[in-house]
């Protein structure tokens, strides 16, 4: 056999090599061909060719392992059980950046499904290798090897502590300043699934540097960029007082504000989370929020959205609500009562509907003028309604009965307060009949008003227990009229009076 012929023998072989990887790599883009393949035992065979003479091959086999580890956590468990995994974190470190890219690609793809996965990354010195490729010059390394640690470190504390223990944070600060978009996007999304976790995660982020690149990204025109930073942020300033100031301190309102406004939902919904997790913690922070035209744009930003994108708007009133009077009025002021009575009107989630009424108790437990303003709106009914409502969940009818309570108690306006004599159950009742109890006494035009509308009559018609709170209100109203009016708006009163008249006898 000729020299000819034998070289021949070997770039077929080479050539079908490249072929079957190509073709597997193709086939695992398209899920119904992942069991077929599986079953013809894939793994196996693209596992020697990871260790392949031509580097092109290397880089496909990876890739075709990438995709197929992408697909399921048990494929990714296969290859994990294949030990393939180190024999790729070795070659991190000696290979091409093509190669690089799709071994880092596998890692992530093994990591993304579950901790347990993850720590198989973190076990087999993947974090290390990783953390290394963002070393390298080449920006597509350097992002996949991004994507991948943001992956690992999605799960849990654990393994987001692996990660900084590695050294992550800074070489994913410093992608954040490199002028690739894509790396830029990947690197805040890193950042926001580190700082998820804990205080001191966040504090490890925030300590970097990485708040003031972050802030100056804000107002980028990248629709995905900007959705990441506002992640990062908001994953930052959730955790502490300290954590939000240091956030808020970058000078990312009022640009923010602007940002409820973008196209984007995703970007929208970001910004508002972030301002709900800033506001929840003081009175500070909210006043300055409200200062920044905070307020009003979370109202207009729930008039625009609709499910899922209006729960950190609702909340945020709620927050902002909860911290002082005045802050509350602010909200009230800035029609914020109405817009939340057309988040309960439209919504169809219980989980919204109990934000909602949630952030209406915060708004108007604090003095009568507030409890007035929710009643005034035709609130009170509306929850009313949800806490007797059969179908409501039992989260939506705690927070119901518990924003009833609070704003009842305070509220003296008793217009508002008459549809509930005829419609709460007893335990609301109570309180109902308490707010007219404390009121009557002393309000002459009141006691004619609820004479003249029925509301005397109404009760006397209340069966309470004797001894009970709600007896007591009773009494304590009924004693405010004459004993003969009382007597005359009773139940069987008027039956008394016919007996009388047919057992009279003229003189």
């Amino acid at each position: 056999m000729s020299q000819r012929q034998i070289v021949q023998v070997f770039e077929q072989y080479q050539k079908a090599r490249m072929q079957f990887v190509q073709t597997v790599s193709d086939l695992a883009t398209r899920p119904p061909n992942i069991e077929l393949l599986q079953n013809a035992g894939v793994l196996s065979m693209l596992r020697p060719l990871l260790l392949d003479s031509v580097p092109t091959i290397q880089q496909t086999a990876a890739l075709a392992l990438g995709r197929l580890a992408d697909h399921s956590d048990h494929l990714a468990e296969a290859v994990v059980k294949g030990d393939i995994l180190p024999q790729l974190v070795h070659s991190l470190s000696a290979q091409n950046r093509f190669y690089k890219k799709a071994a880092a690609f596998v890692l992530r793809a093994v990591a993304r499904h579950s901790p347990e996965l993850s720590m198989a990354v973190v076990t087999c010195g993947g974090v290390d290798a990783l953390v290394f490729c963002l070393e390298e010059f080449d920006p597509g390394v350097k992002e996949a090897a991004a994507w991948a640690l943001g992956n690992i470190a999605r799960h849990n504390a654990q393994l987001s502590q692996a990660v900084v223990d590695a050294g992550a944070i800074p070489l994913l600060v410093l992608c954040l300043q490199e002028p690739e978009l894509s790396l830029k996007r990947i690197a805040a999304s890193a950042l926001s699934d580190i700082a998820k976790h804990t205080p001191e995660l966040a504090q490890y982020v925030v300590d970097t540097g990485a708040v003031a690149h972050l802030a100056q990204m804000i107002l980028n025109r990248d629709t995905k960029l900007k959705r990441q930073v506002f992640s990062a942020l908001c994953q930052i300033s959730k955790h502490s007082v300290s954590l939000a100031e240091m956030v808020v301190e970058a000078e990312i309102f009022p640009a923010a504000m602007s940002c409820l406004r973008d196209p984007d939902e995703y970007v929208r919904k970001n910004v508002a989370t972030l301002i709900r997790e800033v506001v929840k913690h003081t009175p500070e922070l909210s006043q300055l929020v409200v200062n920044s035209g905070g307020i009003a744009a979370i109202v207009d930003y729930l008039g625009d959205c609709s499910g899922n994108l209006r729960l950190p708007g609702i909340m945020m009133l709620g927050y902002l609500a909860a911290h002082t009077e005045n802050l509350a009025m602010a909200v009230i002021l800035s029609r914020g009562l109405i817009q939340l009575l057309l988040c309960l009107s439209e919504e169809t989630e219980s989980h919204i509907k109990a934000a909602t009424v949630w952030s209406i108790g915060q708004i108007g437990h604090h003095t009568p003028e507030h409890a007035k303003a929710v009643a005034s709106a035709n609130l009170l009914p509306k929850i009313l309604q949800l806490y007797t409502d059969t179908n409501s969940s039992e989260d939506l009818q705690i927070k119901s009965k518990k924003a009833l309570k609070s704003v009842l108690q305070k509220c003296t306006y008793l217009p508002a307060l008459q549809p509930l004599l005829y419609e709460a159950p007893s335990n609301i009742l109570k309180h109902v009949v308490g707010q007219f109890s404390k009121v009557l006494p002393h309000d002459s035009n009141a006691r004619r008003l609820f004479v003249t509308s029925g509301g005397l009559k109404k009760l006397q018609e209340i069966d309470a227990e004797p001894g009970s709170p709600l007896q007591e209100y009773i009494n304590a109203i009924n004693s405010c009229f004459p004993e003969e009016i009382v007597r005359y708006y009773s139940p069987g009163y008027s039956e008394a009076l016919l007996e009388r008249l047919e057992n009279y006898q003229p003189a």
